[in-house]
């Protein structure tokens, strides 16, 4: 296990956004209430240009949580090791507030599949993710946040329910936990459970950060309502209800509005961080 800091993250809880570049004049001019931006490591390991100037004028004034979607945790084979060596030398120079992974795959056989993919909660793929982790954490130097996904199906062979197999990953490999709130009301959706019962079931002392977003509603084949985590259109209520619901259980955390799709003015998504901000505001008094 890692031992380092059992805090996980030194961002502040408060509303935070997905950094865009279109964004960068309006951040820079107006932030509020944004106190903190992430960023998609992938787009930030070139050498130069002005995204690396635009971070570093950012990262002057915010905290900054960096998001990797490329090393492919969840993977039957090893970490790309070259991919870890860019992500640290990121890392390295930007000292983030918090890094941040999610629970798939994306890789195999050295070919990139662009998506993050499902994996069966079992206790090979639980060992498998540990040691990935550990690989990670002692790379960095610190500890790291795992990202609960959107499931639009389940594995027959899983031994493990989702909230158990996180809760023994955080345990076995000291990680903690970044809990995506909209991917947990799609899969609930989807696969037709209750999702306070789903928060109800994890450590929320393990949950270091939060993240709400926009879904498309579609139908199945049979006529069922199936949710698409597509980060293009406003969070929906019922994850805004969710999202109160968690913060009275856990308390205040970093709560980021993620919209990645069709992004909108700065308006519009300065209005949903500050809907974030009045969500938790009664747990901050």
């Amino acid at each position: 296990m890692f031992d380092h800091s059992p805090h996980f993250t030194a961002l502040p809880c408060a509303p935070g956004v997905g950094y865009k570049p279109q964004h960068f004049n309006d951040i820079m001019k107006n932030p509020a209430p944004v106190e903190w931006l992430e960023i998609h490591a992938e787009n930030y390991m070139g050498a130069g240009g002005r995204p690396l100037a635009q971070l570093h004028h950012l990262a002057e004034r915010f905290a900054i949580s960096v998001h990797g979607v490329g090393l492919s945790i969840g993977g039957e084979g090893p970490l790309d090791t070259a991919h870890l060596l860019r992500l640290k030398g990121l890392c390295d120079w930007l000292q983030p507030a918090s890094f941040s992974e999610h629970l798939a795959w994306s890789s195999h056989d050295n070919q990139f599949l662009n998506d993050l993919l499902p994996l069966p909660y079992t206790e090979s793929s639980l060992t498998r993710i540990v040691d990935h982790i550990d690989q990670v954490q002692n790379a960095l130097g610190y500890q790291m946040l795992l990202e609960n996904p959107s499931s639009y199906l389940a594995f027959e062979d899983s031994t493990l329910s989702e909230p158990e197999f996180l809760t023994q990953i955080t345990k076995q490999s000291g990680c903690g936990l970044l809990l995506d709130i909209n991917n947990v009301f799609i899969s609930a959706t989807n696969l037709s459970f209750n999702p306070q019962t789903y928060i109800n079931q994890l450590t929320l002392a393990h949950v270091a950060e939060i993240h709400i977003g926009g879904h498309d509603e579609q139908a199945d084949e049979d006529g069922e309502p199936l949710l698409i985590d597509s980060h293009g259109c406003p969070v929906a209520d019922p994850v805004w209800a969710l999202l109160d619901y968690v913060l009275a259980s856990a308390g205040p955390r970093p709560v980021l509005v993620e919209w990645d799709t069709d992004v909108p003015d700065w308006s519009l998504l300065a209005a949903e961080a500050n809907r974030a901000a009045n969500a938790l505001s009664p747990v901050l008094v």
